[in-house]
């Protein structure tokens, strides 16, 4: 979990998006504005306006919390357990500051999962300590002792004495380290940390941006601010209003930093909540552990097995399709939302003796956001549609498809639910590939959806909450 802290250079990498004409929606390509997340469509939830900034937020630390989860070295719990030892030094530390001991102590479960020792390289001249300071960072700007070689060299030394289980002779070590490389010195990490977050302050204005800069970099996120057109807003606003279509050059530069630098805050926020949950619910935390470490996404939070309806066989899916808990894929209507079928779809159905067309059907609420994607990414690219390569399946059908597809899983499959589709990892172009990977991040943090990339596929499980998208994509 290292943050780089502070870039000093800009990165050069940029971010290719040809905006075209808009998607059709209800009447001809020139009358409907773009359906992408955040600019102004009527009846879109996902629009950005001022009065939805603190549900945009909490929604997206919920949407982005799986990483700190399947990252936390031994756990969440463990690594909670862990920065909660420090709460008197952070404290402290933020209390000279007049930062808020809880973002602090966030900070400290998301860089480092409480471990005073953590580095992101061998050379330290990376980021290193609790809070996870770069080497250059700590010199030039926080007036830090940092000797990357000496702490390389008693490194060396206190792994010797570990392999010997020599006490003393660790503790000696780690003080000496401490004292010659103050990253790894946890109460003079943490009051610089401090000091970067009210320089960050100061010259940002808002304690928001100051988080965010922490791993963002100021000067970056200034740039992004001068890009966006205004510098004294939130950070709610500047992401969730800056689209390839709206703002663009600030959503260019955001996505240009790469390292997911530009949800550092959702992260922080979803820290924080770890937190609270380890003081004040600690089921409610073991609980959520265990679904976020359940597949490579959070779609078992969205989705509970024990609290979910699977499909048995094929009769059982018929019936859902009887009484409308299933929804068969209007191919027509899809295709002209930029979502191709794929021809093969649901072709083990013969063998269940059934057609295909079983197959090929979605919860109602996951139709709609799979039509919002298609139409985001072709009002974006203009390309050619995306191809949804699978749907519902039952439980009978995923067993016959364990044989064909090493990706298929032979426990709780989202399929069997009807809440997930496969997008082909196929792109007629880098700009639908990019305009495919916006709309992703952007449902993500609207923790509207859980996805990860299969070698084929993108695999996508969403939540009960986008019955929302409705509104915007039904005729």
């Amino acid at each position: 979990m290292a943050s780089l802290v502070r870039r000093v250079l800009v990165l050069l990498v940029v971010v290719v998006l040809t905006v075209v004409a808009v998607v059709v929606l209800f009447a001809d390509e020139t009358s409907s504005p773009p359906l992408v997340p955040g600019t102004a469509v009527d009846n879109d939830p996902l629009a950005y306006t001022e009065g939805r900034e603190d549900d945009f937020a909490a929604a997206a630390a919920r949407g982005h919390a799986h990483v700190i989860y399947a990252k936390s070295p031994g756990g969440a719990h463990a690594s909670a357990e862990r920065v909660a030892r420090y709460r008197p030094l952070v404290e402290a530390a933020a209390h000279a500051g007049e930062v808020e001991p809880d973002t602090l102590e966030a900070l400290v479960m998301l860089e480092s999962a409480g471990r005073p020792d953590a580095a992101a390289d061998p050379q330290l001249e990376g980021a290193a300590g609790l809070t996870q300071i770069l080497a250059e960072t700590g010199r030039n700007l926080l007036d830090m002792k940092v000797d990357p070689a000496g702490a390389r060299r008693i490194g060396r030394s206190l792994r010797r004495a570990e392999r010997k289980g020599d006490d003393e002779l660790i503790e000696r070590l780690r003080e000496r380290r401490r004292r010659i490389d103050e990253r790894f010195d946890p109460p003079k990490a943490l009051a610089a940390t401090v000091r970067y977050l009210v320089i960050a302050r100061e010259e940002l204005g808002r304690d928001d941006l100051a988080v965010q800069s922490y791993h963002m970099g100021i000067g970056n996120l200034q740039n992004a601010l001068r890009d966006y057109g205004e510098e004294d807003i939130s950070y709610a606003r500047l992401y969730f209003d800056s689209t390839p279509v709206h703002h663009a050059e600030a959503y260019r530069r955001l996505a240009a930093l790469g390292d997911d630098s530009a949800t550092y805050l959702w992260r922080i926020n979803a820290a924080r909540e770890i937190m609270r949950l380890y003081r004040s619910d600690p089921e409610r935390l073991e609980r959520m552990s265990q679904l976020q470490n359940a597949k490579n996404s959070a779609e078992e939070v969205l989705h509970p097995q024990d609290e979910t309806e699977q499909f048995a066989g094929p009769e059982e899916l018929r019936d859902a399709y009887s009484d409308g808990r299933i929804v068969a894929l209007p191919r027509a209507d899809l295709l002209e939302r930029g979502i191709a079928i794929a021809p093969g779809m649901g072709e083990l159905a013969g063998r269940l003796k059934r057609s295909r067309t079983t197959y090929r059907g979605l919860r109602k609420p996951a139709l709609d956001l799979l039509a919002y994607v298609g139409a985001g990414v072709k009002s974006i690219s203009g390309d050619e549609p995306l191809v949804v390569t699978s749907t519902v399946r039952d439980q009978r059908y995923q067993r016959l498809l364990l044989s064909r597809n090493r990706e298929a899983t032979r426990n709780y499959s989202l399929h069997t639910t009807g809440w997930s589709f496969d997008i082909l990892r196929r792109y007629v172009s880098r700009a639908q590939a990019l305009a495919f990977q916006f709309m992703l991040e952007r449902l993500q943090s609207h923790n509207l959806i859980a996805w990860v990339r299969e070698p084929a596929a993108i695999h996508v499980t969403v939540s009960q909450d986008a019955e929302r998208l409705a509104a915007v994509v039904d005729p």
